[in-house]
């Protein structure tokens, strides 16, 4: 008898040791990891996640309620983070920790805190936060933003989710936000999706773009919510990551946007091509910018569709790119600085760059609300070329204090802005503009200076 309840308790026993690996769901209770919001949890983090990874894959659970604090740590193929209803995943503000630069050799624009390279198969899920704890890494608060700490050879601030080479990937229904820098960034990955989440970043941080895709395909971004000081969506090529390619196959749908640069862009870094591109059913807030293509490196821009979306536009302070211009389609040189990454700004030996040629592009249903017009321009005529405006309704009136009468060439080589009163459509050396079925509104508290202004224009097609 004593025997067989020594096997039977011995049974149980390992029954329950292995019942997490049995059914592929890792709890990260389990892993020694401390509670609260003063301890680092990496090391307990990166073990649950290496072990579900060489089980053979499954999901890692943070528990509902739970808040855990870690500095960087690495996703696995195969594994699924799922974040529990309360669960907060949050970064340690110890800048000291963040070692590994989210450029690769280029430490001048931030490093990573959840990263992940060459693998398939990767998910992030549930109704908990990743929340980038950004406002720890910030300077001192300014009236519209926050100044950023000085910094020498690298930048320091953390990356919430940098994603190298990553075939089949799915982020559904986070919350992350609270970013020091870029919050999403998938460089080559292929067929990922993002779907349901909300990207909640301070409006008064600078670079705290909400999703950057970096020489990436077949990707799919639906019915998210972004809130973000710098650029919401981004696409582009950095030179950086040059040996992944293009840029291409992207659709955004049914998403809502608020940022005080540009709510949607592509560029300014694209040094391959960026091609077949679809975003739809979108409405943005409260921006600086609109709907910018902002082409500043050799790569081309072909292709894009823009339909069904509202535009509402106002004017912020020079600390963000953009002078309410709704839809800016643009193709200039790169201006040569002293940024501190700026050895990154163009081809290996060059001191200059160029720019390459945005074409085939359509504006269709869309209803702007804004401070300034559309603005299309580039540094020949050729260079920005067949662009289509079909029932685009500007509608003008006055809601911010600054003044207006400029536009934003920036960053540029030469004068950086254009000082103008506002039109509707303002095209600036460009060729083969077709503007069909577009209305103008004027409010009391604006003076507007016309319907369109053509500089060194070639083809304009103007249709009502």
């Amino acid at each position: 008898m004593k025997q067989i309840l020594y096997y039977l308790t011995a049974a149980l026993l390992l029954s329950s040791c292995s019942s997490r690996k049995a059914d592929h769901t890792f709890l990260i209770t389990d892993y020694n990891v401390v509670l609260n919001d003063s301890a680092d949890n990496s090391a307990s983090i990166q073990k649950a996640i290496n072990e579900c990874s060489e089980s053979g894959g499954g999901v890692v659970v943070f528990p509902a309620g739970t808040t855990i604090m870690t500095g960087p740590f690495e996703l696995k193929s195969n594994v699924e983070i799922h974040l529990q209803a309360g669960a907060v995943l949050l970064a340690n503000p110890d800048e000291s920790l963040y070692k590994k630069s989210a450029f690769l050799a280029n430490e001048g624009e931030g490093m990573m805190w959840i990263s992940g390279t060459d693998l398939s198969n990767v998910a992030i899920s549930g109704t908990g936060r990743i929340d980038g704890n950004g406002i720890e890494f910030m300077g001192a608060e300014l009236e519209d933003s926050y100044e950023l700490k000085p910094v020498t050879t690298f930048d320091p601030r953390p990356h919430v989710l940098t994603l190298i080479n990553v075939d089949k990937l799915t982020i559904r229904d986070v919350t992350i936000g609270n970013s020091a820098y870029w919050t999403i960034h998938l460089i080559g990955c292929n067929d990922a999706s993002i779907i349901g989440v909300s990207v909640l970043n301070s409006l008064k941080v600078r670079n705290s773009d909400g999703i950057d895709i970096d020489h990436s395909t077949n990707v799919r971004i639906s019915d998210c919510h972004i809130q973000s000081g710098d650029d919401c969506i981004c696409l582009k090529n950095r030179r950086e990551f040059e040996a992944y390619g293009p840029c291409r196959n992207i659709v955004v749908n049914n998403r809502t946007m608020t940022s005080r640069s540009c709510a949607i862009k592509i560029g300014s870094e694209n040094m391959d091509s960026i091609d077949t591109v679809l975003f739809n059913n979108c409405v943005i807030t409260g921006s600086n910018r609109g709907i910018g293509i902002q082409n500043r490196d050799e790569g081309t821009v072909s292709n894009v569709f823009f339909t069904n979306m509202i535009v509402d536009c106002r004017l912020w302070s020079d600390v963000w790119w953009g002078k309410s211009e709704p839809i800016y389609v643009t193709s200039y040189p790169r201006a040569v600085g002293n940024h501190k990454d700026a050895g990154w700004r163009f081809p290996k030996g060059a001191t200059e760059g160029r720019c390459g040629e945005v074409s085939n592009v359509w504006f269709r249903n869309v209803k702007c609300l804004t401070e300034n017009g559309v603005f299309v321009g580039g540094d020949t005529p050729q260079k920005v070329n067949h662009i289509y405006f079909d029932n685009v309704d500007i509608e003008f009136r006055k809601v911010s204090g600054y003044p207006g009468g400029t536009y934003d060439k920036r960053p540029c080589v030469g004068e950086g802005f254009v000082n103008d009163a506002p039109y509707a459509f303002y095209i600036d050396c460009a060729s083969d503009i077709t503007i069909r079925d577009c209305s103008m509104l004027v409010s009391p508290d604006m003076t507007v200076a016309g319907f369109i202004k053509k500089i060194d224009a070639q083809s304009v097609t103007v249709r009502n």
